[in-house]
């Protein structure tokens, strides 16, 4: 990836960071599927608006059943599981289990495409980060490996179906990322439409907190509308493996937002992960290994 591509998928990271809070508090009052037709509702209205300022057409009607199945691979599926998995294990295993997300893309991308074969690079470097975020989050989160098992299963369900929705996206490289970005939530939404007012009847819930409204506004506007169009962008330039290592580097930077921003201090195991997961990017990235090799190839 160039180094551009590297900044947005730091940028990235730093967004959905926070994205794990904000759920933990969100759900603590509001039903999973009502949360997440709040977080896409949130989202499309905050990019129709971008779209409209930026004077962007919204995406043709022939694309949006694609959008559709985006919609369901990218939002649907793994919000509501991850939702649902959040109200029953810690965000800790959750953001865990998520972090498996390029170890099912890279998996997905060889089976499904052309040019973005599985090498031993790849999958080295993914086990490397997997190991990185979990020596991150620590020893406490993975005890509770086993128990709850259903929600368990839930996040690592969500990390697939972002793995399939990673390679399926391939095909809007020629959308504007935030009209792509648009579509999607905006097919979320009428798709979660009709799941929430049949399964939780949000209209007899009692009104949640505010900071609970604020946590569903900030999942919406930021860590969903403006942070797909930062996913968009690099999925149409850097491909479907590399757009999901972000699942790594969420850890990192909640980590090192903690020391700079709370003075939070960091220990061995903060900088063990943080280490192996730059191992783990580099061996995926295979730049540092391709002028290893030519050198000692002089």
């Amino acid at each position: 990836m160039s180094g551009r591509e590297w900044a947005m998928l730091l940028a990235l990271a730093a967004i959905w960071g926070g994205a794990f809070f904000f759920a933990k508090v969100a759900v603590s009052q509001v039903p999973p599927f009502t949360v997440v037709l709040c977080r896409v509702a949130l989202a499309a209205l905050t990019l129709h608006l971008v779209l409209r300022l930026r004077g962007i057409p919204f995406v043709p009607a022939s694309r949006w059943p694609a959008y559709a199945g985006m919609a369901v691979l990218n939002n649907v599926i793994p919000f509501s599981l991850l939702f649902y998995g959040q109200t029953q294990i810690g965000a800790g295993l959750a953001s865990i289990l998520n972090a498996t997300t390029p170890v099912f893309a890279v998996i997905v991308a060889h089976v499904f495409t052309p040019d973005e074969r599985l090498t031993g690079g790849k999958l080295a470097g993914v086990l490397l980060g997997v190991a990185g975020v979990a020596a991150l989050v620590g020893v406490d989160a993975l005890r509770e490996l086993g128990a709850d098992v259903w929600a368990q299963l839930a996040c690592l369900g969500a990390a697939l179906s972002y793995g399939f929705a990673a390679t399926y996206g391939r095909r809007f490289r020629g959308d504007a990322p935030v009209a792509s970005a648009a579509a999607q939530v905006t097919a979320s939404s009428l798709i979660m439409l009709p799941i929430v007012a049949l399964a939780d009847q949000p209209w007899t819930l009692p009104l949640p907190s505010a900071q609970v409204i604020g946590a569903i506004a900030l999942l919406g506007i930021v860590s969903t509308g403006f942070a797909y169009i930062l996913f968009f962008s690099i999925l149409k330039s850097a491909g479907a493996t590399n757009v999901m290592l972000v699942t790594l580097l969420v850890p990192v930077t909640a980590i090192l937002l903690g020391a700079f921003v709370l003075g939070e201090r960091l220990g061995a195991s903060d900088f063990a992960g943080m280490a192996l997961i730059a191992l783990g990017l580099a061996a995926i990235d295979g730049r540092i290994w391709k002028r290893f090799t030519r050198f000692r190839s002089r």
